[in-house]
């Protein structure tokens, strides 16, 4: 073969080898630089959008029997009941509220009764609330009020059956659960209840509870006590109220939440911490003076770092169509 054809082929063998070697050179920079890129930006992304504390919103007394019972049936449900608030709760981590009932397969006997009839007074809610309850983020309840045995024990398991199927918590039930510890987003609170109208003897039932607190302190990093006291539609609380309050947080409470008399009442600092009295009516089939008409909502915001309190108040408004609304403080 003449030497001349000889170089040519091996020129372009050369020229053909430089450029592929050229390009795997480059891809594989290409694909190392691809992978640093995704590697990188997911960390920024979660250190800018951890949330650095938890919220949690206080509501009063919930009832869904007899005038609340008709205004959702004849509605479609009980979703018109929460139609203007649930938003509202659903911007927080935890609601808690005060269950004013069992809920159970019974009939209700309430339904259609004259007010300050016997059978007025004995509430029982339809087995649809657990869900409804869970969907709108109310997701723990108080049980230790004077309404909760009106279906007797067989009343009480039905509830705690509904509530654990729908994945709702609770507290304070009589006899069987005083507290619950409950982790949210990393901070671990305590819900310990205190109950009036438990018909055990009060001293004990005091007594019972301020060992509760003191029990379960190390196990949380913060107590909040709910308690069902004080007088019917009385705007302030009983000096009995504000001596137990002052030996709840002695006993290691950083807050105190009152329910049972169906109006705000007053609230107030105590070496520290906040004691609200009563909150008031948040669903409720009352419409006969404007006090029991208006509920108080207490936001309480956690520092997860150093666990301190703040707190804002939200002002909700019973509808006499069955529906709670919420207002703007009153100036």
């Amino acid at each position: 073969m003449n030497k001349k054809i000889i170089v040519v082929i091996l020129t372009v063998v050369l020229l053909i080898m430089g450029t592929t070697v050229c390009y795997l050179l480059v891809k594989l920079f290409n694909n190392n630089s691809e992978k640093a890129t995704k590697v990188k930006k997911p960390i920024v992304g979660l250190e800018i959008n951890e949330k650095k504390y938890v919220q949690i919103l206080f509501v009063g007394d919930l009832m869904f029997d007899r005038g609340i019972r008709y205004y959702a049936e004849q509605n479609g449900g009980n979703d018109f009941i929460f139609d203007k608030i649930s938003s509202i709760l659903l911007g927080n981590d935890l609601v808690v509220a005060n269950l004013e009932g069992p809920i159970t397969d019974d009939k209700s006997i309430s339904a259609g009764t004259a007010v300050g009839s016997t059978n007025n007074y004995f509430f029982t809610f339809d087995p649809s609330l657990a869900g409804t309850l869970f969907k709108n983020n109310i997701r723990l309840v108080n049980l230790g009020n004077n309404h909760i045995l009106n279906f007797k024990e067989k009343g009480l398991d039905s509830t705690e059956t509904y509530l654990s199927k729908a994945r709702v918590d609770y507290f304070d039930a009589p006899i069987r659960k005083r507290s619950v510890v409950k982790n949210i987003h990393g901070v671990k609170i305590a819900f310990v209840g205190y109950n009036e109208f438990s018909g055990a003897n009060l001293e004990n039932e005091q007594a019972s509870v301020i060992d509760e607190i003191k029990k379960i302190r190390p196990e949380a990093d913060l107590v909040f006590v709910f308690c069902h006291w004080g007088v019917e539609y009385e705007s302030k609380p009983t000096d009995i109220q504000k001596e137990l309050a002052h030996q709840f947080v002695d006993s290691g409470a950083d807050l105190i939440i009152g329910s049972h008399p169906h109006v705000i009442q007053t609230s107030e600092s105590y070496n520290g911490k906040k004691i609200y009295y009563s909150l008031g009516n948040f669903i409720f089939d009352q419409y006969f003076d404007e006090n029991v008409r208006n509920g108080l909502g207490v936001e309480v915001k956690i520092d997860k770092t150093t666990k301190e309190l703040s707190f804002s108040k939200r002002y909700f408004y019973l509808d006499n169509n069955g529906q709670t609304i919420e207002i703007i403080e009153k100036k």
